[in-house]
């Protein structure tokens, strides 16, 4: 009768943490795909921010060692990721090619200025911060004139601030929405064993010493439902490299680390969080509170 027991106890022990891997999995699993979402529009992001140029036309009467000069310098400034001189032959030759005509035959000289092209990094292009290198260039005695798309800059600030808010929202959602779901299948596989916890409380055991061992049989469950998150998160990065190949997901090592890292963190952090307030409460009820 008692091996029956045993064996009835085994199998609903198995069963409770065969659901608690499998809630910890699905949650993780949707987690991880925001996550690469909001670490992917960022990038995205930044790779549109990066294709904004700001343009220094440069005075006539600066020599060309004086221009090589400022291109280089410009080069290393901390907001500039590519710096490119178009002289005003080239200037002239490439709008000709566009409407299709050569203009300069009938104005008779090139109205046109040396130019140079800076493509900013990413954390540059705010209207702020371009009002403030325009401000500073055309105070330089090289420069003629700079020229920036504003209202281009303007909306794709706001886009962007837009969407990243509403990943936040929805990112925030989701770790509330994983936190109670995985909290409730590892308070489930706890309750199984609230006697257990009382005898040992009653018999002198502390409560760090009985949390103890809850606390790292979750911590190896939310492990291993990462793991499984993880082998489905997998699938859906590689058929979605192969439909958007532009993405380039399995060939950004960085993007793929930071979300392994989060998916484990996450598994770590909320079985722990889960594990200690649920064994919390069995430790903190009264003998005759364990039935209900």
């Amino acid at each position: 009768m008692s091996t029956k027991f045993d064996s009835y106890h085994k199998r609903r022990l198995q069963s409770s943490y065969i659901s608690v891997v499998i809630s910890i999995a699905l949650v993780l699993f949707m987690v991880g795909v925001l996550g690469l979402i909001l670490l992917k529009s960022t990038k995205v992001a930044n790779h549109i921010k990066e294709k904004v140029a700001i343009t220094l036309f440069v005075k006539d009467q600066v020599s060309q060692n004086q221009i090589e000069t400022f291109l280089a310098s410009l080069k290393e400034e901390e907001f500039t990721r590519e710096a490119i001189y178009t002289s005003k032959d080239d200037a002239a030759k490439k709008y000709s090619e566009e409407i299709g005509e050569d203009f300069l035959a009938f104005l008779g000289e090139n109205p046109l200025k040396n130019g140079i092209d800076i493509f900013l990094k990413a954390d540059f292009v705010t209207p702020e911060k371009m009002q403030e290198l325009e401000t500073r260039f055309l105070e330089n005695a090289f420069v003629a004139d700079v020229s920036y798309d504003k209202p281009l800059i303007n909306l794709l600030t706001k886009n962007i601030q837009r969407i990243s808010f509403w990943l936040l929202v929805v990112s925030g959602f989701f770790a509330l929405v994983s936190m109670i779901l995985i909290n409730s299948s590892i308070r489930l596989s706890i309750y199984s064993k609230r006697f257990n916890i009382k005898t040992m409380q009653m018999v002198g055991a502390t409560k760090s010493f009985i949390r103890r061992p809850f606390i790292i049989r979750s911590i190896k469950l939310g492990f291993f439902g990462a793991f499984l998150a993880l082998i489905g998160l997998a699938f859906v990065i590689y058929y979605v490299d192969q439909y958007i190949p532009s993405l380039e997901l399995l060939k950004d090592y960085g993007t793929l680390l930071y979300l392994v890292a989060g998916v484990f963190l996450t598994a770590f952090i909320i079985t722990w969080i889960s594990t200690f307030f649920a064994t919390q409460r069995f430790l903190n009820l009264q003998t005759d509170e364990l039935h209900f």
